[in-house]
């Protein structure tokens, strides 16, 4: 059966793929992606790298040559096999259905209820339509599900500790917490599913008073070692795969430290001077991760000084370009005299910082920044003439990567802080965003109260010109991979925060999360015009409710059980306990960490962020449908069952067209609308005579339509269940004992 199963998954997530033509949803960014690597060009992303490495792996298997742009809604052209890359995502979805049949299998369900939970993970049309384009989805989900599998293999050898076979499930099992945090961080709660199993296995082991002190150490440093240290390395080993391979220049260098930057191919910061001096033309990057450039352009502060915006910005332009002056009670500078010594920049030495595009100074005075009030504003004021000493910086060299001596302030590898020496604050960005009128770039301002081991008051020249001195060495510019690492991830962390919903915007595709587990809501995954193939991200109705429906109900079960236990009048015995926490607590746990979270997130929602978790819904409903009918006669127990396989399979037809694409106008198809907030059509049915004077429809008319539709489905399926019933119940039967026999 496993087989069948895997083969029905491949139908499934392969029939008709390569049917619509254009760039489809999240493809315009995961694909683009792809051809970063392809292209070798370092980007930015809020997602670690191994789904979009696997994906660019896809095209690269495919002949493609990484020159497409991936643009949303563009015709793919004829040279790119995106039915390829399509088909590579596919297989990693389909996979997920032999694996939710050996899991269901090794957490002891029955052979009927194994085939249940596999038909639901098998026939869930959101699964299924999620996995046949070009994403990460397939690829999460995979790996999730290599996670749980390995935790029940590993829980199957519990009692062979550190035999072959026990080593094997528990290192398979950090390789799979690896690569899931590898492709998206939620796969972080599936680590903390395994951790509480961990932690409840070693509690339980520490009760043991047989077990040697020393058996029970070695217990401890295994699990450190498989569950701690091998999905951290695997983690890390993905991110140095993803810093080698992208070795050019590309869109995402300024999210990363300068010092990365320079050891990127097409940089122009090898070409920088080492030390810088008066008169230097340069960039100032702040060191704080996720940091950006010091920057100002023509537009003023509504409020405070009203003078010219000072912010950090990302993306590079020449508004970030400053020129180091002497201060004002130094003799004055001529730029253009060759022959004037040159005056290097050196530790304490108070300086002017002009912008070079509007010719300003960095100013600072007592008046409250505009979103940080505790801290001072700073801006750009006066020129080379006009100003006075609140134009006054005072460089603080706090460290050199490259170099003990902290005397001079080098390109790239020296820490400086800047302080105000009106006011003694310092110049500090720490990742606050102004509000539209500052183009939502990052807020500077001048903290009277930072600490020298402030990384958001710490700043570094990036880009340095001066036609006085010689290039660098390319030896003075290497960065440390770990330090990239760390930086990295923090920016991730930072971008992946600040996805938050725009209240003046309003996002259609965006849902809630009390919204998943009753499909609610689906997702329109591209225009909706009557000539493009139309795709809409919703699951099998039927595997949504009762899943959520079965999580109920355990919960309603567990709270019975418990009260007996409290009442010494316990009804299960310690085996069947033991099944229940394993095969029941723990997916309904996996179920709360993977969903529950959502609803403290500030970020914006799509209904594919509960995906991972439907599958621990789905084990939960495997094993409330299977204590349900435990009780009843074989025969009744199977053709329940088979109702319930029936019932799945004719829903997931009846939905089939929103996973293999709906042709021409959407009205054609508002049958399948079971519920008005599924946004698959807007007005009526095609052909549907017009219902008032004001030329809108009737509510009313839909409504009856929606609820014909779906006693004509649900009047179909009683049909064939009635007629083919016994029957199947005959075959199934006979099917199920003989799978008895071979296991």
């Amino acid at each position: 059966m496993p087989l069948v199963f895997t083969g029905l998954a491949l139908f499934t997530r392969l029939y008709k793929i390569g049917h619509s033509h254009i760039v489809t949803w999240d493809e315009a960014h995961f694909g683009k992606f792809a051809s970063h690597y392809l292209k070798r060009e370092f980007y930015f992303d809020v997602h670690p790298p191994l789904g979009k490495m696997l994906n660019g792996l896809a095209g690269y298997l495919a002949g493609y040559d990484g020159s497409f742009e991936f643009k949303s809604g563009e015709q793919y052209p004829e040279g790119l096999n995106f039915v390829f890359m399509r088909i590579w995502n596919a297989i990693f979805g389909a996979l997920c259905v032999p694996l939710a049949y050996f899991t269901a299998l090794g957490l002891e369900l029955s052979v009927p209820a194994v085939w249940l939970v596999t038909l639901m993970v098998l026939f869930d049309n959101s699964y299924a339509t999620i996995s046949r384009f070009i994403l990460l989805d397939s690829m999460l989900l995979f790996f999730t599900f290599t996670t749980m599998f390995s935790l029940v293999k590993f829980h199957e050898f519990r009692h062979s500790p550190f035999s072959y076979r026990w080593w094997k499930w528990i290192t398979l099992m950090g390789v799979s917490i690896g690569c899931v945090c590898s492709v998206k961080w939620v796969g972080m709660f599936g680590t903390a599913l395994c951790g509480l199993y961990t932690a409840h296995d070693l509690w339980n082991k520490l009760g043991d008073l047989k077990m040697p002190k020393i058996t029970y150490a070695q217990h401890w440093i295994a699990r450190i070692w498989s569950l701690i240290v091998v999905p951290f390395f695997v983690y890390a080993a993905f991110f140095y795969i993803h810093f080698r391979v992208l070795e050019n220049s590309g869109p995402g260098d300024a999210q990363m430290p300068s010092l990365f930057q320079a050891n990127l191919r097409g940089t122009d910061l090898l070409s920088s001077p080492l030390e810088l001096a008066i008169g230097s033309r340069a960039t100032i990057k702040n060191m704080g991760y996720g940091g950006g450039l010091l920057h100002s352009h023509v537009q003023s502060f509504p409020e405070g000084s009203q003078q010219q915006q000072i912010t950090c910005y990302h993306h590079k332009d020449t508004n970030n370009d400053w020129f180091f002056y002497p201060n004002r009670f130094e003799p004055s500078f001529d730029p253009a005299d060759n022959d004037a010594p040159l005056q290097f920049l050196k530790d304490r030495d108070v300086v002017r910082l002009i912008h070079a595009q509007t010719g300003r100074n960095l100013h600072s005075h007592a008046i409250a920044a505009p979103v940080t009030k505790s801290d001072f504003e700073v801006s750009c004021y006066g020129n080379l003439t006009v100003g006075d000493e609140k134009d006054h910086w005072q460089i603080e060299v706090v460290d050199d990567i490259r170099s003990r001596d902290r005397s001079r302030v080098r390109t790239l590898t020296s820490a400086i802080r800047f302080r105000h020496v009106s006011q003694d604050c310092y110049l500090r960005a720490a990742n606050v965003n102004l509000p539209q009128w500052g183009f939502k770039q990052i807020e500077v301002t001048c903290d009277k109260d930072s600490k020298p081991n402030d990384q958001f008051s710490h700043w570094n020249v990036e880009s340095h010109w001066n036609e006085r001195l010689p290039p660098a060495s390319a030896k003075d510019f290497k960065s440390p991979f770990w330090r990239d690492f760390l930086h990295l991830n923090v920016a991730m962390m930072t971008s992946n925060n600040a996805l938050v919903p725009d209240p003046d915007k309003a996002d259609e595709l965006a849902s809630q999360a009390w919204q998943w587990p009753i499909a609610w809501v689906g997702l329109r995954m591209c225009g909706w015009d009557a000539k493009t193939t139309k795709y809409f991200l919703l699951g099998n109705p039927l595997v949504y409710w009762y899943s959520t429906f079965s999580l109920v109900a355990f919960g309603a079960l567990v709270v019975y059980h418990v009260l007996r236990w409290q009442r010494s009048s316990q009804v299960l015995t310690p085996k069947q306990v033991d099944h229940m926490i394993y095969a029941g607590i723990y997916p309904a746990i996996g179920w709360f960490f993977h969903y529950i979270p959502f609803f403290i997130m500030g970020r914006v929602l799509y209904v594919h962020h509960y995906f991972p978790a439907l599958w621990f819904a789905i084990l939960v409903g495997g094993f409330v449908f299977d204590f349900a009918v435990a009780g009843l006669p074989k025969s009744v127990r199977i053709a329940m069952f088979v109702l319930a396989y029936v019932v799945i399979t004719a829903t997931f037809l009846n939905f089939s067209a929103f996973t293999f694409g709906m042709d021409g106008e959407a009205g054609l198809w508002h049958r399948l609308k079971w519920l008005d907030s599924w946004k698959i059509y807007t007005g009526l049915p095609i052909n549907a005579p017009a219902s008032s004077s004001t030329g809108l429809p009737d509510i009313a008319d839909i409504q009856d339509s929606i609820l014909e539709s779906a006693e004509a489905v649900l009047e179909s399926i009683s049909d064939v269940v009635t007629t083919t019933a016994e029957s199947i119940a005959q075959a199934v039967e006979t099917a199920f004992d003989a799978a008895k026999e071979e296991l």
